[in-house]
């Protein structure tokens, strides 16, 4: 039976990440970025990189990493969620990182783990394990491109044999998109070079399988720490607002939606913890679970952070309240590596139940 609890580690980590976000993350960063999107936040980046290595969790010891599983990656996700962090570690050091894991690198992984580059695979942020398709000359919308030093294509070579390259930062021309979620910015690459093959045939299409398959995975964990945050900033809002003499938190209305939240907040807790444990193990039921997760973990995110502002009343609309950035994070997410209803469509396909 697999564990779902937090071991000492885990919750040594959590504290350390969310200490180091206390101290380096300006809480009006993330709404400011919309003003500022050229603002530099590669300080945060390098702090959590370089201090906590958090780079190189998933890249194996002998190559500089820390050799961690996806529970750790899981505990570091969800505190990023939660404070809506810009910085590049579930396109770097998860999802790119697992594809060059797969792939056998040995040679861009080092610097990878190191925090002296950052990498992201090119294919739009939709994609999800089993249903994309190689790169051409472009792709859009790519998430963590602009910022990434190496790009990691998917390709066909003449024959139709399946290729993974990366290419460098000069082989690619990038235009930015706009996005709903300033903190985790899109762009438009265009591939100009040829780069250098990592994976060949059917290992190239296993890399970038299992990397969409543990961004889908852990992605649940960034939208329970949104969740998270949406119950624990509310619950203190409602303790000091106060109305008709007295705080709001003591209505009984408020006090149902509270509680429905916390349940909320439970279930996907489950389903986020199970998707990253049984990825951990290699578990066969690991598709299922991310199916699952992200079935129910992106929809959840996006009701507790609409709960969040409606429950913060008047305030909760105004652009200095944090609550919209965690509203267009969760909304983002939600079209993430997969849709819910597109994850319900493979669920349903995993369990042998009828297509509707």
């Amino acid at each position: 039976m697999i564990d779902l609890l937090h071991s000492d580690v885990e919750e040594s980590l959590r504290s350390s990440v969310r200490s180091a976000l206390q101290r380096t993350l300006d809480d009006a960063l993330p709404a400011r970025l919309a003003d500022e999107p050229d603002a530099d936040v590669t300080g945060l980046w390098s702090a959590l990189a370089e201090q906590l290595g958090l780079a190189g969790l998933l890249v194996p010891e002998s190559l500089g990493g820390a050799g961690a599983s996806a529970r750790e990656a899981a505990v570091v996700l969800e505190e990023l969620g939660a404070a809506v962090a810009p910085v590049p570690f579930l396109t770097s050091a998860v999802v790119a990182t697992t594809a060059l894991v797969h792939a056998g690198d040995e040679v861009h992984l080092p610097a990878l783990a190191a925090g002296e580059r950052t990498a992201a695979l090119v294919l739009p942020w939709t994609a999800r394990r089993g249903a994309w398709t190689p790169v051409g000359h472009s792709a859009e919308p790519v998430a963590g491109a602009l910022g990434a030093d190496l790009f990691l294509v998917p390709t066909r070579d003449e024959g139709g044999a399946p290729s993974l390259r990366v290419c460098g930062r000069d082989e690619v021309d990038l235009t930015p998109i706009t996005s709903l979620d300033v903190t985790r910015p899109l762009a438009r690459v265009t591939v100009a070079g040829t780069g250098t093959e990592v994976a060949s045939g059917g290992r190239a299409d296993d890399a970038v399988d299992a990397a969409l398959a543990a961004g889908a995975a852990l992605l649940a964990s960034e939208q329970l720490g949104l969740t998270r945050w949406s119950l624990e900033t509310t619950v203190e809002y409602a303790k000091t607002r106060v109305q008709f003499a007295r705080p709001i938190g003591s209505f009984q209305a408020i006090k149902h939606r509270l509680a429905d939240l916390y349940l909320l907040l439970v279930t996907t807790q489950a389903a986020a913890r199970y998707a990253a444990a049984t990825l951990a193990d290699e578990d066969p039921d690991q598709y299922v679970a991310q199916a699952l997760a992200q079935s129910f973990c992106s929809d959840a995110a996006v009701n507790a952070t609409e709960e969040a502002l409606q429950l913060h009343g008047g305030i909760g609309m105004t652009w200095e309240a944090p609550v919209h950035t965690r509203l267009k994070r969760a909304k983002s997410d939600q079209l993430a590596l997969g849709t819910p209803d597109r994850h319900r469509t493979d669920l349903a396909a995993l369990v042998d139940l009828p297509a509707s």
